[in-house]
């Protein structure tokens, strides 16, 4: 029973630390730069909340696909600004 109760614990401290996530960005799509600037304003005001800006070329694309699906739901993103701030981050990589 003991053992019961610490794994229903575990899981629901995981399903707590680790939040949902989101599965909105599964590749590039907006490249206009009026969808970049906003991508790099919602970045740079959403993300800033909660720690300190990563650097774009921490990740690769699918790196950063991995790190926003984690981050988006706790910065409350909408599909949307998620996708944005994923286009930004790449577009910024590849220069």
């Amino acid at each position: 029973m003991k053992k019961v109760i610490l794994s229903i614990a575990a899981g629901a401290a995981c399903m707590v630390s680790c939040g949902p996530k989101s599965v909105a960005v599964t590749g590039p799509k907006y490249t206009a730069s009026e969808q970049l600037v906003q991508g790099k304003t919602i970045f740079e005001n959403s993300c800033s909340k909660c720690h300190k800006l990563p650097d774009p070329a921490k990740h690769d694309d699918q790196g950063w696909i991995k790190t926003l699906s984690r981050m988006a739901p706790k910065a409350k993103l909408s599909d949307e600004q998620h996708q944005m701030v994923y286009d930004y981050l790449i577009s910024v990589n590849k220069k």
